[in-house]
């Protein structure tokens, strides 16, 4: 039914004239709301090398800005050098703009073997080839070069919507000790009625960890000095009975640590040789302890320096400064060869234990794997940002750092905000000192050359854990002051599905609403329509349905952004190809059910093509 009550009868085709066409198959824009056409755009097929061939095709489209792919690492490292300007070439040639996809690597450095300083050089090492391949398609101007905020880590705190809100209720968390990360799934302490809580059960396990490593230390030391001392009990009785005086037995206990020591207690008379042997045992069993002890303390005390440098609680600071002139000064007067400094030392490691035991900062031997993530990912992207800019200055790449999917490491929200603004703030300190930039113009360098990619498809995906259109647009509230660029796409929350956006459920209004609310101008921010279900055969024949996604989100014909709109004028031809697909047969009904002459040949006045006889099937002549 169209305006004014006509009926549509011509198969195959909407009624482009109405006003509310296509509103089924869209956003739900009103007229005037949708997007500027020119500024959405489609990425390259990310499966070739041949990135020149897939930005030709892509251009075949109409799109006024492509996305180069360079997703794949292994395909990225196989485009030739001289593509990268032939491509250059082609986009001043047809007019278009141009963005770039980074390879998708995890920036942190983390592997399935752990943490390495080594692989997170290495991570930065190709994100600044990629940056340097990326300037090349646009040399005169900040090309957005987009890079995952993670790649292949799981989320690092699972979070559900709960009808008191939201709710954390697992969490991994890393020991910087080993190396290693462990995922906290508590459980309800019935005996305490405690309840199942990460994060509280990761203070206990903190707390009563921290007390369990200075327990031990004082242990070894006080060991270690009852050894010695119980040695030095052996040494008085000895004395007494003037068979050893106690220059003596610092002698042998000093000979016990060489090879003489065997012949020498050999050469013993019988009364002595049973008592010097059990001195000489108790000294090394003390010594172990003891040097055992200061071992464990060196690892605690800088556990302790660092937690309380990141505090900045001068107070403890300076207990730990105190100490450490103590135990300087008790170093350089110990001599271990004399059981009597042993002890002293001793008791200058337990002096220690009690320092350290009495800080208001105690470290944290876990703690939050995102923490951990947020701190070596933000150094990986704030060097490639200065790495940039030291190269290229005011023309350096904008490193756009996306949200993975949902269910993804730093996905949310908060956690990209978090990333962000810790790497600005790596950049801007690092730009000061090694560039001699003020701090207005770092900080200004810093907002400009690192944002976010924000990917509504993506962050759609937290459906699955309860959240809807409400949250969905808190999420995008939280990060709109960075977002320097838009991935679209579509799915209904529990598959990253990546249809074009209408036909899904992702609210792409509210998106919109929320960027422009915080003085976003949208119009202006690139948006790419990643739509990879539609790649390949097996999918939707290998198309590229620009034309779905201008009508989806509304979009006006014209760059002006007057009537008509996508979504009111597609289609409007009425051919049996128009909307979704081949929806009806390629031939006649008549033809198919015979109704009628029109499945008679042509030669007899009918509709059927046939080149064959009609009796033997050979041709006529």
């Amino acid at each position: 039914m169209g305006e004014g009550g006509d009926i549509v009868v011509y198969p195959g085709a909407d009624y482009g004239l109405d006003p509310d066409f296509g509103s089924e198959f869209s956003a739900g824009f009103s007229p005037g709301y949708g997007p500027n056409a020119g500024n959405i755009g489609i990425p390259t097929d990310p499966r070739t090398a041949n990135q020149l061939a897939a930005i030709a095709q892509k251009l075949s489209t109409g799109a006024k800005t492509i996305e180069v792919s360079g997703v794949q690492a292994q395909q990225l490292e196989s485009v030739p050098k001289q593509h990268m300007k032939e491509i250059n070439r082609l986009k001043k040639l047809v007019g278009v703009d141009l963005t770039f996809h980074g390879p998708v690597v995890e920036a942190s450095g983390w592997t399935d073997a752990g943490w390495t300083e080594t692989n997170r050089a290495g991570t930065e090492r190709q994100m600044n080839s990629a940056i340097e391949r990326a300037h090349e398609l646009e040399p005169d101007g900040n090309i957005v070069v987009t890079f995952h905020s993670s790649a292949g880590l799981p989320e690092l705190e699972t979070k559900v919507k709960t009808k008191d809100g939201e709710k954390v209720t697992e969490m991994i968390v890393f020991d910087e000790r080993t190396g290693s990360a462990t995922r906290l799934r508590p459980k309800i302490n019935y005996l305490t009625g405690q309840k199942a809580d990460p994060k509280v059960e990761l203070e206990e396990m903190n707390k009563e960890g921290w007390l369990r490593e200075l327990s031990q230390l004082s242990f070894h030391a006080n060991t270690g000095e009852n050894s010695i001392k119980r040695g030095l009990r052996e040494l008085q009785h000895l004395e007494k009975d003037k068979k050893v005086d106690e220059k003596a037995l610092i002698d042998i206990y000093k000979k016990s640590k060489t090879g003489e020591w065997q012949d020498m207690v050999d050469t013993l008379k019988p009364e002595v040789k049973e008592a010097t042997v059990d001195f000489v045992n108790n000294m090394n069993y003390g010594e172990i302890y003891v040097r055992d002890a200061y071992q464990a303390l060196q690892t605690q005390f800088n556990k302790a320096w660092v937690a309380t440098e990141k505090a900045g609680n001068k107070e403890d600071k300076q207990k730990l400064e105190n100490y450490k002139a103590e135990l300087a000064r008790a170093l350089s007067k110990t001599d271990f060869s004399n059981p009597n400094n042993l002890i002293k030392f001793a008791d200058t490691v337990q002096r220690g234990v009690n320092v350290l035991n009495t800080l208001k900062e105690a470290p944290k031997l876990l703690r939050p794997m995102s923490e951990f993530i947020n701190d070596k990912s933000s150094e990986t992207f704030a060097n490639t940002a200065l790495n940039a800019y030291e190269k290229f200055g005011s023309k350096a790449p904008i490193i756009s750092i996306e949200n993975p999917p949902a269910g993804g490491a730093l996905s949310r929200a908060s956690d990209l905000k978090k990333l962000v603004e810790t790497t600005r703030k790596k950049f801007a300190q690092k730009a000061q000192k090694e560039m001699g930039l003020s701090e207005g113009e770092a900080k200004k360098q810093a907002e400009k050359l690192i944002g976010v990619t924000w990917d509504v498809g993506h962050i759609n995906m937290i459906r699955k854990y309860g959240y809807g259109d409400k949250e969905l647009k808190k999420e995008t509230e939280k990060v709109a002051p960075f977002v320097k660029h838009v991935h679209l796409s579509d799915n209904f929350g529990m598959e990253h599905t990546e249809l074009p956006m209408g036909m899904g459920d992702v609210p792409m209004k509210a998106h919109l609403e929320a960027l422009k609310k915080y003085g976003k101008q949208v119009d202006k921010i690139k948006q790419i329509a990643e739509t990879g279900n539609w790649f390949g055969p097996q999918a939707f024949g290998n198309a590229t349905p620009f034309g779905e996604v201008l009508k989806g989100m509304g979009s006006s014909v014209f760059t002006g952004g007057a009537a008509p709109y996508w979504n009111q004028a597609y289609g409007s031809m009425g051919g049996y190809y128009s909307g979704f697909g081949n929806i009806l047969p390629d031939q006649h009904f008549a033809s198919i059910y015979g109704a009628g002459f029109s499945n008679l040949p042509t030669e007899l006045g009918g509709q059927q093509m046939s080149g064959r006889s009609r009796m033997s099937g050979t041709p006529m002549e």
